[in-house]
């Protein structure tokens, strides 16, 4: 089973709140060029779906990042839920070197 997500690239000076309000989740992706990292959104329902077919550190994931013209396989690090409410937060992805 392949899964595979689209992120869209993060304005700069964006606030993740409002990013929330408007229906996207606020995403980090690591080691796809050395140590640098970038911000990126993933809508809600997506988020939700990628959170119940992956599991974090094992499940492969596909992402594609049409503005950087970058595809490539990840894994799921690390997904920050609300306390109280326990929707996703926050997701880290990490860059798998093939």
């Amino acid at each position: 089973m392949e899964i595979s997500v689209e992120l869209k690239q993060r304005a700069a000076g964006t606030k993740p709140n409002a990013l929330r309000r408007s229906g996207h989740i606020p995403v980090n992706l690591y080691g796809h060029d050395g140590d640098k990292s970038l911000l990126l959104t993933l809508d809600a329902k997506s988020v939700e779906n990628l959170i119940k077919k992956a599991r974090i550190n094992k499940t492969p994931v596909e992402v594609s990042i049409p503005e950087l013209s970058w595809k490539g396989t990840t894994v799921i690090k690390e997904i920050q839920t609300h306390p109280w409410k326990n929707f996703p937060y926050h997701l880290s992805f990490y860059a798998v070197q093939d």
